[in-house]
C-alpha cells in the first residue's frame, strides 16, 4: 500500500488510522510472536519455585509459615516492580524497560540456585520478583499499541499465553533437572535460557509507534517504526504524527498526576472494578501455582504426576482464555465471566469432596485448573485497554500492583488457614478458590455495564470501525 491516512498538505499523519488500516499483517504476527517469547521465560523463571518448593521443604525441612514467606517473596517483588516497570515504561519507552527486566530476570534467577538458608532464598526470590514484574505493563501496552482494534484485547491474552507456557515448562525442566543437580539447577538453567533470549532482545524488539507519537518523539523515530507495518507506504512528506483516537494526556511525567488520569471520566469506576477482578483472580491462580502440586500430592496424587497435571492445566487455561476473548472482543467484557462461572461448582466438587481419588480426581481438578486459568488469562487481557497510550503502561502496571495484593496473600492465606494441612486442609483450599471466583464474576458484570460509557470503548466496535475510516483533523 503506497498510500497513507493523513493531510499530505499539512505533513500530518494519523498513526491510528495508519496501523488500523494495515490490519493484521505478518509484522503484527512477528510481534506477537517475539512478545510472547519475552512473557514465556518471565513465566518460566517466576514459575520455577512452585517445582522446586516441594525439594526444598524435604532438604531444608522448613514449616508452613516459612514455606508461606518464600512463597510470597516473590509476589511481593513483582508488586514493587510491577509499579515502577509501569511508570518507567510510559517515561522511557517500552523498549529499554522490557530488556532491562528480562536481562535482571535471568541474572537474579540463576542467583536464587545459590541460596543456602530460607533467609537468603527470600531476598533473592524478592529481587528477582522486581525485574519479573516489571516488564509485564510495558509488554501489554507494547502489544496492545501495535494491534488493529479488533485484536488489542486478544493479543495480550496470546503473548500470556507465552507466560502460561513458560509456566508449564518449569516442570518437565524441574522433573528432568531435580534428580540430577538438586532443585538449585531448576533455577540455574530457567536463567541461562532467559539469558541468552536477553541477548537476542536488544536486536530484535521495537519500540511503540503510538507510544512515541503520543510522547512527541522525533518524526523520523516513528517513521521507522511505522515503515515495518507497510514497506511500501511512502511516509517522507509526513512531519508531524497524531493519535486521533485518544483523549489528550497530561505530558508532566508527575506519577500523581498519570495516577490521576487513570480515573478520568467513567474510568474513575471502570479502573477499581478491574482492579478488583484482577485481585480475586490472582488470588485463585496464585494459590493454586504456589501450592497446587502439594494440594494434589496432599489429595494422593504423585508429586510428579501432580507437577505434569498442573503445567497441562496452566497451557490449556491459557488457549482457554484466546477462545474466551474470541467472545470478549465481539460482545463485550462481560463474557469473561463465563470462565469463572463455570469453574465455581467445578471447584466446589474437589473442596466438598463429591470426588475422592483416582482418574475421577485428576479429571475434575483439571478440568476445574482450565477454566480458572481461563479466567485470569482473560481478566488480564483488558487490564490496560481502556486508557490512551501515554498512560497505558502505568494504567497496567497499577492493575498489577493491585492484583499483587491477592498474589502476595494467597500463600500466605494458604498455610495460616492450614491449606497444606493433609487432605482435609486442600480441600479447604479448593472452596476458598470457589469463593474468589464469585468475585471475579461480580467485579466483571459491573465492569461489562460501566465500560459502555468510556467513548473509545472496545466494545463500541461499530463506532471503532467508523472512526477508522476517517482521515485526520
Amino acid at each position: 500500500m503506497a498510500t497513507s491516512p493523513g493531510n499530505a498538505a499539512g505533513g500530518t499523519l494519523d498513526v491510528a488510522q495508519f496501523l488500523q488500516e494495515r490490519g493484521f499483517n505478518r509484522y503484527h504476527a512477528y510481534l506477537l510472536m517475539l512478545c510472547s517469547f519475552v512473557t514465556f521465560f518471565d513465566g518460566q523463571d517466576f514459575t520455577a519455585l512452585p517445582y522446586a518448593l516441594p525439594y526444598i521443604r524435604d532438604e531444608w525441612g522448613i514449616d508452613d509459615y516459612t514455606t508461606g514467606i518464600i512463597t510470597s517473596a516473590a509476589f511481593l517483588g513483582q508488586m514493587v516492580g510491577s509499579l515502577f516497570g509501569a511508570y518507567l515504561g510510559d517515561v522511557l519507552g517500552r523498549r529499554p524497560v522490557i530488556i532491562a527486566c528480562t536481562i535482571g530476570s535471568a541474572v537474579l534467577t540463576t542467583l536464587v540456585g545459590f541460596a543456602t538458608t530460607p533467609e537468603m532464598l527470600i531476598a533473592l526470590r524478592f529481587i528477582s520478583g522486581l525485574a519479573i514484574g516489571g516488564l509485564l505493563a510495558p509488554v501489554w501496552a507494547l502489544s496492545i499499541e501495535s494491534m488493529p482494534k479488533a485484536m488489542r484485547s486478544t493479543s495480550v491474552t496470546i503473548i500470556m499465553l507465552g507466560f502460561s507456557f513458560g509456566a508449564s515448562s518449569a516442570a518437565p525442566i524441574a522433573n528432568f533437572t531435580a534428580p540430577v543437580l538438586g532443585w538449585q539447577g531448576i533455577f540455574w538453567v530457567c536463567g541461562a535460557m532467559t539469558g541468552v533470549f536477553a541477548l537476542l532482545l536488544l536486536f530484535t524488539l521495537p519500540e511503540s509507534a503510538r507510544w512515541m507519537t503520543a510522547k512527541g518523539k522525533s518524526p523520523e523515530k516513528i517513521e521507522s517504526t511505522l515503515s515495518r507495518f507497510d514497506p511500501k507506504a511512502d511516509l517522507s512528506d509526513y512531519t508531524e504524527y497524531t493519535l486521533s483516537d485518544e483523549r489528550q494526556t497530561t505530558r508532566s511525567e508527575n506519577p500523581l498526576l498519570k495516577f490521576k488520569e487513570l480515573f478520568v471520566g467513567a474510568l474513575w469506576i471502570v479502573t477499581p472494578l478491574i482492579w478488583g477482578a484482577y485481585f480475586f483472580s490472582s488470588v485463585a491462580i496464585y494459590l493454586k501455582n504456589a501450592y497446587g502440586v502439594i494440594f494434589m500430592e496432599n489429595l494422593g496424587i504423585e508429586r510428579t504426576d501432580a507437577a505434569w497435571l498442573s503445567a497441562a492445566s496452566g497451557m490449556v487455561g491459557a488457549i482457554g482464555g484466546v477462545l474466551l476473548l474470541a467472545l470478549t472482543e465481539k460482545r463485550g467484557p462481560g463474557w469473561i465471566a463465563i470462565a469463572p462461572l463455570i469453574g465455581i461448582p467445578i471447584v466446589l466438587l474437589v473442596g466438598f469432596g463429591y470426588v475422592a481419588g483416582g482418574t475421577e480426581l485428576a479429571t475434575t481438578l483439571l478440568i476445574g485448573a482450565i477454566f480458572v486459568g481461563a479466567g485470569h488469562a482473560a481478566v488480564i487481557s483488558i487490564t490496560s485497554i481502556y486508557y490512551p497510550s501515554a498512560v497505558r503502561s502505568f494504567g497496567g502496571g497499577w492493575a498489577s500492583f493491585m492484583a499483587k495484593f491477592g498474589a502476595v496473600a494467597a500463600p500466605m492465606i494458604g498455610s495460616a488457614a492450614g491449606f497444606l494441612q493433609g487432605e482435609s486442609g486442600a480441600r479447604d483450599g479448593y472452596v476458598f478458590t470457589a469463593f474468589c471466583l464469585g468475585g471475579i464474576v461480580m467485579c466483571i458484570t459491573a465492569l461489562a455495564h460501566f465500560a459502555r460509557r468510556l467513548p473509545q470503548s472496545t466494545q463500541d466496535t461499530k463506532n471503532s470501525r467508523a472512526a477508522s475510516a476517517q482521515p485526520a483533523e
